[in-house]
């Protein structure tokens, strides 16, 4: 193997013995057949986001490459498939969002500890930084505390930022939504006929006719709302129609003989029948919860306001940036004011740092009144224009408020290279939890290829530096 492929090096860069012990907690491992290691499992969901991948190509490739497998822990190249693709989504399972996020602060921990074999791959942002820090710390003392109260000093910056994920869902509209449950009730309907009398018609209405109302809506471009209302009450009623055929024929036929999915989806279907009932009788367009996929129930719509998207579909992700690395601060897929979660932020730095941050870096939203006080009693500088008149030091502030503005960029760029290139744009996992294991994969997969980039700088400046040195003060090289 030769030393320089990435997947080596990559063997080395993450905590595998903690990973060992986040995979094997809740575990039992008494019972059941022998559980697939924790390097295989964690490696090659790494591999899937890292690349890319679906499932079925993610184990081809790993049957494929002898350098995955090393990363993967084995000895020896193995030809044959070392799990099946649908052990994928059970890895997924195992690793949730809050221990990828554990193992991506672990990882950051690992690269910024000063006796680490590599000696950290670059400068820490808790012993020192430059910038807007300069232009307000110049006359204080470097071991002073801003409130004299025996604290820490405030080192470092927090960058604060808020995202959406979208998930993998077609858009949503009140009349597709309730076609696709129509359908979905009629084969339903279908597959429950023969238990039942078998007496009269499977449904109430023509289902051609039911579908061609649907269509002279969904082919316009710009449907009149009287029509487009009138459709929405049709369907609205051959929906309400089929759940009452499906209701009588589970009292004849039992609940055991649908599979668990099935009753979800019904379950499900009631829900949206309520919801847009209630918002075609109130001639509204919003409600709590609002269901917009059938397939995905728990994905919601995220009002963001962007050029060309007003909305998106999907989990909504409040990230931080300290000292180029990414983390996830909060995540859900209910819509949050992500101004709320600066204390916590603020509060998470100072357990990972020992102290508070000297500025936080964030947009207008994070500017409120509660955090403003809070920021204010612990000497914290929340980036943003001061509250009232401008002072005599107007000029400056403006200066510093550029600074951070061109600082607060590098976040910017982080949601962009996490969508653009691992895939945060479009999130395919289904289910609630494996979706959101999905996206703290991607970060943490961001990550590391940052790390892997920084640890290349600065072994190239370190390699000059030798140069320098034995060629102007006789110094030896190194033998590496």
């Amino acid at each position: 193997m030769r030393a320089d492929n990435r997947w080596v090096k990559l063997a080395g860069i993450l905590p595998w013995d903690f990973i060992e012990d986040q995979y094997v907690e809740g575990m039992n491992q008494e019972n059941g057949a022998p559980a697939i290691s924790a390097r295989i499992a964690f490696g090659a969901v790494y591999i899937k986001e890292n690349e890319g991948l679906t499932d079925e190509r993610t184990l081809a490739y790993i049957t494929e490459n002898p350098y995955m497998q090393y990363f993967l822990g084995l000895q020896e190249y193995q030809a044959e498939p070392l799990f099946d693709a649908s052990m994928m989504v059970h890895f997924r399972k195992r690793f949730s969002a809050e221990k990828i996020e554990a193992i991506n602060k672990r990882i950051f921990i690992k690269a910024n500890t000063k006796d680490s074999r590599d000696g950290g791959d670059m400068p820490s942002n808790s012993d020192g930084c430059r910038g807007t820090g300069d232009l307000l710390g110049a006359d204080r003392g470097a071991g002073d505390s801003p409130n004299g109260d025996g604290r820490a000093p405030n080192r470092g910056k927090l960058i604060l930022d808020a995202t959406c994920a979208p998930a993998d869902i077609r858009y949503p509209s009140d009349l597709s939504v309730l076609n696709e449950a129509r359908e979905n009730l009629e084969q339903m309907i279908e597959e429950l006929w023969g238990y039942g009398p078998r007496e009269g018609h499977k449904t109430r209405y023509h289902r051609k006719k039911a579908r061609s109302q649907y269509l002279s809506i969904a082919k316009q471009k710009r449907p009149r709302t009287k029509k487009k209302r009138m459709v929405i009450r049709q369907q609205l009623g051959y929906v309400r129609s089929n759940l009452e055929i499906i209701g009588e024929l589970l009292l004849v036929a039992g609940l055991d003989i649908l599979p668990n999915k099935r009753i979800e989806r019904i379950m499900t279907i009631c829900e949206l029948y309520r919801q847009q009932h209630t918002m075609y009788t109130d001639k509204s367009h919003s409600c709590n919860a609002r269901i917009v996929s059938l397939r995905q129930p728990h994905v919601r719509p995220i009002v963001r306001g962007k050029a060309g998207r007003r909305y998106e579909f999907g989990q909504k992700i409040s990230l931080s940036v300290v000292s180029g690395y990414t983390f996830i601060e909060k995540q859900s897929f209910d819509n949050f004011n992500e101004g709320i979660s600066l204390i916590e932020s603020v509060e998470r730095y100072n357990e990972l740092h020992g102290c508070y941050p000297e500025a936080v870096q964030a947009d207008k939203i994070y500017r409120n009144r509660g955090n403003l006080s809070f920021c204010k009693e612990r000497g914290i500088r929340l980036s943003g224009p001061r509250l009232g008149r401008p002072g005599k030091d107007a000029e400056r502030d403006r200066e510093i408020e550029r600074q951070d503005n061109r600082e607060r960029n590098t976040i910017e760029g982080r949601n962009g290279m996490a969508k653009r290139r691992f895939g945060l744009d479009l999130i395919m996992a289904l289910l609630p939890e494996t979706a959101m294991t999905e996206a703290a994969l991607q970060v943490l997969c961001m990550n590391v290829r940052i790390r892997l980039l920084l640890l290349r700088f600065w072994r190239f400046c370190f390699s000059w530096r030798s140069l320098i040195d034995w060629a102007f003060n006789g110094l030896p090289l190194p033998c590496s």
